[in-house]
């Protein structure tokens, strides 16, 4: 791309904020040197490793490339082999630290699950190879960039320790040879000259002091002298602090030996993970931007959906939809000046430049772009006092360039194209310049005042025009770009709105061509009429929402009613299975009590009680929703009834069958399902919609309930296993169930064991009113193990 596109559409800025983000110097000078790319396949490329980054960004977090340092000339020292000192062997530690930090990140194990998260960083990750082995002995042998571990080698321990040993001994020398000299020493301390220990003595007592001077004061009142008590201990100390450096030299070059073998992944880690701090970065600026991958094309399409420039405030930036080279490829933009249209032509090229360059762009997703191979713009006041030029004459030496360069692999943007000169003369200079480009079908976009380059697009096939909507009411612009509508300058508006008179603006109005104030009248009622259909849309499009939301309001309500309807029918179930099994367990209850009483000869009074205490429970679940009573009938009589007849005794709510007629009192039995009541005939209520059956049918349907109750009891019960109180239980009931199935007989099996369950059965069968006879099994029938009970 020209450098001059990239500093007008301010390019530049966008790198410099690039650059910011990035964390190691590498990093920066790659985002530095990132220019918009001309393959289609790089841009593919670069546009896809960004997006993956930022899904990484917002799936895992941010990720720091800090501690990376630029080992690049280190590792060409360890190419030729030569040894590097300990800041540098620090700086390769480091670099290896982030480089297992980064491949952590990458969460690359190398197993088969690995699979399912792969993108195109997938790989950079997975070359990744930290060295830890070289990094922890660089660690264990350099503590800081000035100091050497004194477990780096053995050698270097025993001669610090022969160091710290011989710093000892003239300590203590020099400290006797103090306490002893306080009066030819000029102060009571111990300092070092040339790395030797010496003494500050007074000048006058030189000769009375022997050592060696190494030193005096500034005035001479004071040498420095060396005891000759301490010179063999500080020549030793100076042999150990040379053998100590020549033991660091030779540590320090093994490691860099070691560093050596892998120089190459060192290299290439180095290279690696600096290059994904410029992939990270350019993520990290789409995610501040809230940017979005475009679709590139190589058919010249432009089509930006609710587009920003990345340099403005986003607070204050109006998103606007731009297209471009599909059915046309020359946008002519019109409007008042301040109303956005040279922000649209900066954001059109710029997004254009950063997309080509791998950038993702402020714009909705599935926006497009097209490549370019070049991108010229004349924007600006280009005025050059140097040069001579004025404003005009400077912006057409720009377009005179840009005509001789670019071709229909360029997009071309003119701001004010035409302006600066004669209006008449600039309005046919630029409708020339379009024209020409039109021609070679350039996709270019151009903004102007001029009516003649409205008439123009509205003219010509494959131009279109475009406005910058402004509110005149408010003196204040939308930023709306209107595709297909002209502009208006809105000049005679604005003026009256900040009090220009109105005979004037008259007077101004009749000076202006009748053709222009024609066509100035038709972009106002074009201008009404969109606004208009602007207004009924929106209204439209909030009735659907209103309708939309209405029905998922209904839908919902609907669920809840069938969810409520279910729920109700689920607990009237539950409900009434409750009821059914409590009525079952009252009724075996009652019929084991009345057949004691009609065994024991119980009273009448109890009877009733107990029939009073059913009525009530009967009463407390009538309103409970346990299924449809038959329909009452009317009174029955004597002469109506039959046996087999089926009534309604309304003091027990219960439906049931007539067993027998009527005695002189009006009392009967009535078989209730289970229960065998006796009833009066005041209580009972013929059931009208069951038809009366023929007295002939009165055997059948008696023997129809027998053998009903019947199949439901078992001749045999087994009571083996059970204890004596659980068998009697057990017997009692089986023994009531079967007497009203009129069974003739049953078995008893109670096994043989000890007996004693056998001889509590013959108890309780003595003790039965309705067990006529009962004997021990024969050959056939289980012998002792069995008894058959045979009843009244």
């Amino acid at each position: 791309m020209n450098e001059k596109a990239l500093r007008t559409l301010e390019y530049n800025k966008i790198i410099q904020k690039l650059s910011e983000l990035a964390g190691s110097s590498r990093g920066k000078e790659l985002c530095a040197g990132l220019l918009p790319n001309h393959k289609l396949s790089d841009i593919t490329r670069l546009q896809k490793e960004t997006t993956d980054a930022l899904s990484r960004l917002l799936r895992r977090g941010s990720l720091s490339f800090s501690g990376i340092h630029d080992i690049r000339p280190s590792l060409m020292r360890l190419k030729v082999g030569s040894a590097l000192g300990a800041v540098e062997l620090l700086r390769i530690s480091s670099d290896l630290d982030a480089t297992l930090r980064i491949k952590a990140y990458g969460g690359y194990t190398g197993k088969e699950s690995d699979v399912e998260h792969e993108d195109s960083l997938t790989e950079y990750f997975a070359g990744l190879e930290p060295l830890t082995p070289l990094s922890n002995e660089i660690k264990r042998c350099i503590i800081s960039e000035e100091e050497i571990a004194d477990d780096a080698s053995s050698t270097l321990k025993s001669i610090r320790r022969s160091i710290r040993v011989t710093n000892d001994k003239i300590h203590s020398e020099l400290s006797s040879i103090l306490n002893s000299s306080k009066n030819v020493l000029q102060e009571n301390i111990i300092t070092m000259r040339d790395g030797r220990y010496c003494l500050p003595v007074r000048a006058e007592y030189k000769n009375q002091f022997q050592g060696m001077i190494h030193d005096q004061s500034s005035t001479g009142s004071t040498l420095f002298i060396e005891p000759m008590a301490v010179v063999r201990l500080n020549n030793d100390l100076r042999e150990l602090s040379l053998k100590e450096k020549e033991e660091i030299e030779k540590i320090l070059a093994d490691l860099s030996e070691l560093a050596g073998q892998h120089v190459e992944q060192l290299e290439y880690d180095y290279n690696t993970i600096t290059g994904l701090d410029f992939i990270f970065s350019r993520a990290t600026l789409s995610k501040i931007m809230k940017g979005s991958e475009p679709v590139f094309n190589n058919n010249g399409i432009i089509n930006l959906k609710k587009a920003r420039h990345p340099l403005i405030d986003p607070k204050q930036v109006v998103p606007i939809d731009v297209r471009i080279g599909s059915d046309f490829n020359m946008l002519i933009i019109t409007g008042p000046n301040t109303g956005g249209k040279t922000v649209t032509l900066k954001t059109v090229g710029l997004l254009t430049l950063m997309g080509q360059a791998g950038l993702h762009i402020p714009a909705y997703d599935n926006s497009e772009l097209a490549m370019f191979d070049e991108v010229y713009a004349d924007i600006g006041d280009e005025q050059s006092i140097e040069q001579s030029l004025s404003t005009f004459s400077s912006h057409m030496t720009n377009i005179v360039s840009i005509l001789q360069k670019a071709d229909e692999n360029s997009l071309v943007l003119f701001d004010e194209l035409g302006a600066g000169t004669d209006p008449t003369e600039g309005a046919a200079l630029a409708m020339s310049i379009l024209s020409y480009l039109h021609k070679r079908r350039i996709r270019t976009m151009a903004t102007t005042h001029y009516s003649e380059l409205k008439i123009y697009a509205l003219s010509t096939e494959g131009v279109l025009n475009a406005s910058c909507e402004f509110d005149v009411e408010s003196l204040r612009p939308t930023y709306r770009l209107l595709i297909g509508i002209p502009g208006k300058s809105n000049a005679f508006a604005i003026s009256s709105k900040l009090g220009l008179p109105d005979y004037i603006i008259e007077e101004a109005k009749k000076l202006i061509g009748k053709q222009d104030r024609t066509f100035e009248d038709l972009i106002s009622d074009l201008e009404e009429s969109r606004v208009t259909i602007e207004r009924e849309q929106d209204e439209i499009l909030q009735y659907k929402a209103e309708i939309e939301k209405l029905k998922k309001s209904l839908d919902k309500k609907n669920e809840n009613l069938e969810a409520s309807k279910m729920r109700i029918l689920k607990e009237a179930k539950e409900q009434a299975s409750l009821i059914v099994n409590e009525a079952k367990d009252v009724a075996d209850e009652s019929i084991r009590k009345f057949n004691r009483w009609l065994q024991q000869g119980g009273s009448i009074k109890d009877m009733e009680a107990e029939r009073a205490n059913l009525r009530d429970r009967l009463s407390e679940s009538s309103d409970l929703p346990i299924g449809k009573a038959p329909k009452p009938g009317k009174k029955v009589t004597p002469k109506s009834l039959d046996i087999g007849d089926s009534v309604f005794v309304t003091k027990l709510g219960l439906r049931g069958t007539v067993s027998t007629l009527p005695n002189p009192k009006g009392d009967l039995l009535v078989q209730m399902g289970a229960l065998s009541s006796q009833v009066n005939i005041k209580d009972l209520e013929a059931i009208e919609d069951e038809e009366k059956k023929p007295r002939t049918d009165t055997s059948t349907r008696s023997g129809k309930i027998k053998m009903s109750k019947s199949a439901t009891i078992s001749p045999e019960i087994n009571l083996i296993g059970k204890t004596v109180d659980e068998a009697i239980f057990l017997l009692d009931k089986y023994l009531d169930d079967a007497y009203l199935a009129h069974a003739p007989k049953v078995t008893v099996i109670h096994g043989r064991g000890t007996g004693a369950l056998r001889n509590a059965v013959h108890s309780f069968l003595k003790k039965s009113k309705y067990v006529k006879d009962f004997r021990v099994g024969g050959f056939n029938e289980g012998n002792t193990g069995a008894t058959i009970v045979e009843f009244k």
